[in-house]
């Protein structure tokens, strides 16, 4: 399976040859078509795989936030405001579940990679925004439950929100296709959860706290202009002509 992954990287979905792949690792066609049909068959599986574990993470996410919302009741905007031990714990289970997330990426970065630059002319084309969709849906509907319950913004698009949050992971994905070496997922955790919270903030809430002042600035002492310098004139003689 990973030699099929790194052929299809290499050369995408129409270019990759079962041949390639089962030299890579070790197999003859025939042990190939044993298991799968065709190349497509088994980037099918792959997705899927990467599609149902996604829907895993959301619903144990949800799972875990529904609990806690009963259990602890749910985070409203003065807990955000006074940064309450509820509201801390609340983001501490949300900084898990974006690592998780983040993680799950990692092990799929390179299908996202494929079917955003090597799956052109074949069925799964478009299938990387079909899955987009589902993902926004379901972000937006979880968004909408955080509005009934006052915690963010009642005036905001949930369906943008949504969007901004898909189309962050989606470029994070192809971003961590292209490293070498696995990033600090942690801080990239941190650091989306800082955006959302941020920036989900109720609108009066955030108009009654006012900013901090910035730092008083020293009055400007302008340098004192240099005396100016006058430059002598020549005195010019005049000689009377003698007459003849």
């Amino acid at each position: 399976m990973s030699a099929a992954r790194a052929e299809f990287v290499r050369r995408g979905l129409k270019g990759a040859r079962i041949e390639d792949i089962t030299a890579a690792c070790g197999l003859s066609k025939g042990a190939f078509y044993l298991h799968f049909p065709s190349k497509e068959a088994l980037f099918g599986e792959v997705v899927g795989d990467f599609q149902s574990g996604l829907d895993s993470l959301n619903a144990r996410r949800m799972a875990t936030f529904e609990r806690f919302f009963q259990t602890q009741g749910v985070p409203g905007a003065e807990d955000r405001l006074e940064n309450s031990e509820r509201y801390r714990r609340f983001l501490e289970l949300e900084a898990s579940h974006d690592l998780e997330a983040l993680e799950w990426v990692w092990q799929f970065r390179d299908v996202s990679l494929v079917l955003t630059n090597g799956s052109q002319g074949t069925e799964f084309e478009s299938l990387l925004w079909r899955v987009t969709d589902v993902q926004v849906e379901r972000i937006a509907r979880d968004f909408r439950r955080l509005q009934e319950a006052g915690v963010v913004d009642p005036l905001m698009d949930p369906r943008i929100f949504g969007s901004i949050i898909v189309g962050s992971f989606l470029l994070l994905s192809t971003q961590m296709a292209r490293l070498e070496e696995k990033p600090d997922l942690t801080a990239w955790a941190h650091t989306l959860q800082r955006l959302c919270q941020g920036g989900t903030l109720p609108a009066h809430l955030v108009s009654a706290t006012p900013p901090p002042s910035p730092p008083a600035r020293k009055p400007r002492t302008l340098p004192k202009p240099a005396p100016r310098r006058t430059r002598a004139v020549a005195k010019t003689r005049h000689t009377p002509r003698k007459r003849p």
